[in-house]
């Protein structure tokens, strides 16, 4: 594990689950996780004192020394938004590929059939992405795709407008038509706690405009849909996401993950990506 990436800010707990130290894996290095009132902490197998910041609804760190802040989502502190914690799903592959699984809007009609996609409509219209350099962030916007349920809140098919933000190597934002309010974005994130190159804990968080859904069927929603992506997401080969041209064939629908890739190559940050050797 390089420099580089031992620097990024990781989720490793729902912060509203810890009561308790107990001990969880991060980069494939065991760490301790626990809580002193509201105060969170965070020690390496060593004894060391981690940085911590409790956001989101989850608490992070990093085993090395980060150079800037946590990402922000602005949005997200807006009145009125409903902030839903999901839980976490383990799943075994790389957590690059969770991430660009999550940026994939081809899969919805395969995989999310009669909710986030359906058959006949499968076609995805061109869209813009671009790595932005002030930020060093991948966006990928202008994204619209028919889809029968398309939240939980949704009454029926719509045409839903999205944007994807890869915020960080292993968390990305997708901001989505919101049905209750049009003209506002729906934010649903995943972050992703590499625990090895090959084996990762997603942890899918919302931030809505929703006033009538029960909350125990936004996390039900959100997590069927997860359960969906995990049997893809465990049969892929290689385990490893490829970061080299070549390796996998990408088609007008996979610019975001195109990008993806080409932007975790620039950065050197391969912790769970397959790289041809030179």
């Amino acid at each position: 594990m390089t420099a580089g990436i031992a620097d990024h800010w990781y989720p490793v707990a729902m912060c509203s689950g810890i009561s308790s130290p107990r001990d969880t894996r991060l980069l494939g290095q065991e760490i301790t996780i626990g809580r002193e009132g509201e105060q969170f902490w965070v020690r390496d197998v060593h004894g060391k004192t981690l940085p911590a910041i409790a956001r989101y609804g989850h608490l992070w760190t990093s085993p090395g020394q980060p150079n800037r802040d946590l990402f922000s989502i602005p949005e997200a502190e807006a009145p009125g938004r409903r902030l839903v914690d999901c839980g976490a799903v383990r799943v075994k592959c790389s957590p690059l590929r969770a991430v660009e699984n999550f940026l994939d809007i081809a899969h919805f009609p395969f995989v999310h059939t009669d909710i986030l996609g359906a058959e006949p409509y499968t076609e995805v219209s061109r869209y813009e992405v671009q790595i932005r350099e002030e930020v060093d962030e991948v966006w990928a916007t202008k994204v619209k795709f028919f889809q029968p349920q398309a939240a939980r809140s949704a009454a029926g098919g719509i045409t839903t407008e999205y944007m994807y933000r890869v915020a960080a190597p292993t968390s990305a934002v997708l901001y989505k038509t919101c049905p209750p309010r049009p003209g506002e974005w729906d934010i649903i994130t995943l972050f992703v706690q590499p625990l090895t190159e090959e084996l990762c804990d997603v942890w899918p968080w919302m931030a809505l405009y929703d006033d009538t859904s029960p909350l125990a069927e936004l996390v039900s929603f959100q997590q069927m849909i997860f359960m969906q992506d995990r049997s893809i997401l465990e049969s892929q080969i290689p385990r490893k996401l490829p970061l080299d041209p070549g390796m996998e064939a990408p088609t007008q629908a996979d610019l975001t993950s195109v990008a993806y890739r080409r932007w975790l190559k620039r950065i050197g940050f391969t912790y769970g990506a397959q790289v041809v050797a030179a």
